[in-house]
């Protein structure tokens, strides 16, 4: 007798945290979310200060100064600044990405204030000692070189440039390139922290065991009269290298199999279409159950796992499918995800794809804000993609509420075959003929430490 496939249970009910929002007469908001269930706050500083807003060679200044933060502030090296996180039981993890930068750290209740203190010296008053900037940039420097040598990073940079036109900010790694890192110095991270770093950028997020009143009355000591003008956020670009499809192939010989990339540029975050294409592609690809990784895996056997994406970001990030697969049957896997889209494209998706992707989706989201951690980052979303407040109360009512018709529309809309950009790293001497063979393109052979300087 065939057993049969156990199906869902009904998703357990679940309310995220209510936040209170005020805004500091500076401009600093301030964003409070009680969480009582356990003795921990965790504190969270955003700010306006992503890559996207890099000046053209000086990209990765914004990364750099945000690790750098964590090196010392105010009168305090990097040990002493360590030493005195460690004392309240905590220690601050900072970084950025394409549209902030953030600071965090969880301690317990009664050491929320002594926290504030701290963090205030760090968002005011950095350091950036030339010793330590060098070192972050030794470190980044790093980074790129063994880039070069490993496929799946190596993959990510050049589907950038293959994607964007070389005069948008996304077509360079958020991190920066090798040449502009090493222009770098304190003077420009401290240029950057006059320039985007203000209580007028940033935003205090709080979630835990404490009060909206007892969050604001330190944030107040601490930060509310941190004002200055800062310069103004800047739009990233997001004009396609190319509006035909193109297929470029990494030359690297030594490659045991062939990283793959095939995408487009995609939507950005505020899109309207988002919950649409969301559900779409958890069908297309961002699921296990999803069409390309069963057919790519369960179906070919060409890979371990397949997924697609769309990157969200302010502007339009990138869409892209990725993979891995053994050499010889490179062009066989990128025709198979050829066709997965424009299947995707062709007709509705069926009932149970919908109620899969749809119950996947709402089912799994109270697991991923359990914890004051979860739910700070959560609220960080929110506020710098500008969602309404009520937007997590809604969020699975609004991918349930998402029809097939819907998916249909959304592949239609969002899904450009004839734009998409395909591109593979491995062995050149094996892959090309495979591409060219599939008549989508002449393939465009690189090889892998071309432009690693620059």
């Amino acid at each position: 007798m065939k057993a049969s496939r156990p199906t869902p249970g009904t998703p357990r009910p679940y309310e995220f945290p209510q936040a209170t929002r005020v805004v500091l007469p500076g401009g600093l908001r301030l964003v409070v979310a009680p969480m009582r269930r356990l003795p921990l706050v965790t504190i969270l500083a955003v700010v306006d200060a992503g890559a996207a807003g890099d000046a053209p060679g000086q990209e990765g200044t914004a990364m750099l100064a945000a690790a750098a933060l964590a090196e010392g502030a105010a009168h305090r090296d990097g040990p002493a600044l360590a030493d005195a996180f460690e004392r309240l039981g905590t220690a601050i993890e900072s970084g950025a990405d394409w549209d902030d930068a953030s600071i965090r750290l969880t301690v317990t209740p009664g050491r929320f204030d002594e926290a504030m203190a701290l963090l205030s010296e760090v968002l005011m008053a950095p350091r950036f000692a030339a010793a330590d900037v060098e070192r972050l940039k030794a470190e980044r420097l790093a980074e790129l070189l063994q880039q070069q040598v490993e496929p799946r990073g190596l993959a990510d940079e050049r589907f950038a440039r293959a994607v964007y036109d070389p005069s948008s900010r996304y077509a360079r790694p958020a991190g920066g390139t090798p040449a502009s890192v090493r222009a770098l110095d304190p003077a420009h991270l401290h240029a950057w922290h006059t320039a985007r770093y203000s209580g007028a950028t940033t935003t205090i997020i709080v979630a835990g065991d404490v009060t909206p009143e007892q969050a604001l009355a330190s944030v107040e000591r601490r930060l509310g009269d941190w004002t200055r003008p800062v310069s103004p956020a800047l739009t990233v670009q997001t004009i396609a290298r190319s509006a035909s499809r193109g297929v470029h192939v990494v030359a690297k010989p030594d490659a045991p199999q062939s990283e793959l990339r095939v995408g487009h540029v995609g939507l950005p975050r505020t899109h309207a279409d988002y919950f649409q294409a969301v559900v779409m592609n958890a069908a297309l690809g961002g699921l296990f159950s999803s069409r390309i990784n069963l057919n790519l895996r369960e179906v070919h056997a060409y890979t371990y796992g397949a997924h697609s994406a769309f990157d969200w970001r302010r502007s339009a990030g990138p869409f892209v499918v990725g993979t891995a697969v053994k050499t010889e049957v490179t062009g066989a896997a990128v025709r198979e995800i050829l066709l997965e889209i424009d299947r995707m494209r062709e007709s509705e998706i069926t009932a149970d794809e919908l109620g899969l992707a749809t119950r996947y989706l709402a089912g799994v989201f109270p697991i991923r804000y359990e914890t004051t951690g979860a739910v700070a980052s959560a609220l960080a979303v929110a506020r710098v993609y500008e969602l309404p407040d009520d937007y997590f109360s809604t969020y699975r009512e609004r991918i349930t509420a998402v029809t097939r018709a819907d998916v249909h529309a959304a592949a239609r809309t969002h899904l450009h075959p004839s734009s998409l950009q395909v591109l593979a790293v491995g062995d050149s001497s094996a892959v090309e003929g495979q591409l060219a063979a599939l008549d989508i393109g002449t393939p465009t052979v690189t090889s892998a430490d071309e432009g690693a300087g620059q």
